[in-house]
């Protein structure tokens, strides 16, 4: 334990985004037969999307929407609120895989970014959307070296439009803690936003245009039902042409994807709203969300009504890959947390959290999402965000309908959707590999950003573990 524990006293273990007076009550669970054109399994981003714009390419097809709980309860509800343009996990990820690519890459993401900007308005969906930024910051030597190699390399792509590198008294006037050495600015790629505002308005759009959605409805089996498939559900069964899978976390309905996924806990921290004059000790006008460059690396951001998020640092594998309730409370971690938190903001000492939580999310081994299809090419599924989904999900929708209409376009053309990453081994060799990449990853961050043998064999293999 230490010292700043008792600003959690009074933290209750649960999402602020979902602690809400704003939350929908859920629809009725399904109770009988349905049939329906396209049928989306999960009522996350992945799934809301797929079913909202599969509405408005098409008014007259017929869409379900099952959710085993609550549109937007897991992950969707659960993240930081950062929607990034990125579909790579990041520049350097995509770079590293797809060099050839990175240029339609890029551009395929800036533009699924302005097409969610365009939806939130056209349905006027209220979840605290701006378009910040985030600034990526260094806090030690070494990641002073990495940003600045880093915009060198963006400069010579072509891709520095909208960039800035910034030093220690330049990241300091956006940003104020003793601890941020230098950072990078990316000024349009990146909006802030309430995550799940974000999935209760799409959950709104979607009833709109005609989404039969049903809540407390999770799917149980998918087979081939004639010239369609069959999902059963407790209370009922729903007969479809085709289905879209938006489980990503969760067990997969095809059952060969599922080795391409683990569950990987992330924890949070939020602050009650700051003061007039704590705010100002900051700074932070322009309301950027923050990253560190460290491997084990923290994520934070203002809201709506000035509280700040801070998260991540650990990640969290269960052994065997479940996933649980429990694995949603941490105590240990948010203990950690709270005193990185005022070590980066020591001004801020005698500020309380209000809300302490964790979540699973899906985590590949290229740590950017993968697709593909089932069934003679009626099911199609997406999945692998490793925490990036916010904003990668509306592509991934895209690219599910795509496929399932058969249709070759830009979004299926490139690598990165045609091919799948490295699938994770049976256990015990999956939680002991990714324990000793964790062991090697928070040593880096101590050997000045140095990789060992077990890193740069991952490396060369083309696994993702690089943050």
């Amino acid at each position: 334990m230490n010292r700043w524990t008792t600003s959690l006293a009074d933290a209750r273990p649960s999402a602020y985004w979902l602690d809400d007076p704003g939350r929908p009550e859920p629809r009725p669970a399904l109770t009988g037969a349905e049939t329906c054109d396209l049928l989306v399994v999960g009522g996350g981003y992945s799934g809301l999307w797929t079913a909202l714009i599969a509405k408005e390419r098409d008014p007259d097809r017929d869409v379900v929407l099952v959710e085993g709980r609550e549109a937007g309860w897991a992950a969707s509800g659960r993240n930081g609120g950062f929607c990034a343009a990125s579909l790579t996990h990041g520049l350097a990820n995509g770079l590293a895989r797809w060099p050839e690519e990175i240029h339609e890459l890029e551009r395929l993401g800036a533009r699924n970014l302005d097409a969610i900007e365009e939806t939130v308005t056209r349905h006027s969906i209220d979840c605290d959307f701006e378009r910040t930024g985030e600034l990526d910051v260094a806090t030690a030597p070494h990641q002073v070296r990495e940003l600045r190699d880093r915009y060198r390399e963006i400069e010579r792509l072509g891709l520095a439009d909208g960039v800035d590198l910034l030093d220690t008294d330049a990241v300091r006037a956006q940003v104020d803690s003793p601890t941020f050495l230098a950072g990078l600015w990316d000024r349009r790629g990146v909006a802030m936003l309430h995550p799940a505002k974000l999935a209760w308005g799409l959950k709104r759009a979607c009833l709109a245009l005609g989404v039969r959605v049903y809540e407390h409805t999770p799917a149980l089996t998918l087979r081939p039902y004639g010239a369609g498939m069959s999902v059963r559900t407790p209370y009922g069964q729903i007969r479809a042409r085709t289905a879209a899978l938006g489980t990503n976390v969760f067990p997969s309905l095809v059952r060969r994807v599922r080795a391409y996924t683990v569950p990987v806990y992330d924890y949070a921290l939020m602050t009650e709203p700051l003061t007039d004059g704590q705010l100002a000790s900051v700074g932070w006008r322009n309301r950027q969300g923050l990253g560190d460059s460290a491997n084990r690396f923290h994520y934070f951001r203002l809201t709506a009504d000035r509280r700040v998020l801070w998260g991540g640092y650990d990640a969290v594998y269960p052994y065997g890959g479940r996933v649980r309730a429990e694995y949603d409370d941490r105590p240990r971690t948010y203990a950690k947390l709270a005193g990185h938190f005022f070590t980066c903001f020591p001004q801020l000492e005698g500020v309380r959290f209000t809300h302490a939580w964790g979540g699973a999310i899906d985590t590949c081994s290229r740590f950017s999402a993968f697709y593909g299809t089932a069934h003679r090419g009626q099911v199609a599924y997406a999945a692998g965000f490793t925490g990036l989904g916010v904003g990668a999900t509306r592509f991934g929708a895209e690219v599910m309908l795509d496929l399932l209409a058969g249709e070759r376009t830009e979004r299926t053309e490139p690598e990165m959707v045609r091919r799948k990453p490295l699938p994770f081994p049976p256990e015990p060799f999956a939680w002991t590999g990714i324990a000793l990449t964790k062991w090697s990853l928070a040593r880096a961050d101590t050997h000045d950003g140095h990789r060992n043998l077990w890193l740069r064999t991952l490396d060369r293999l083309g696994l993702g573990f690089d943050s």
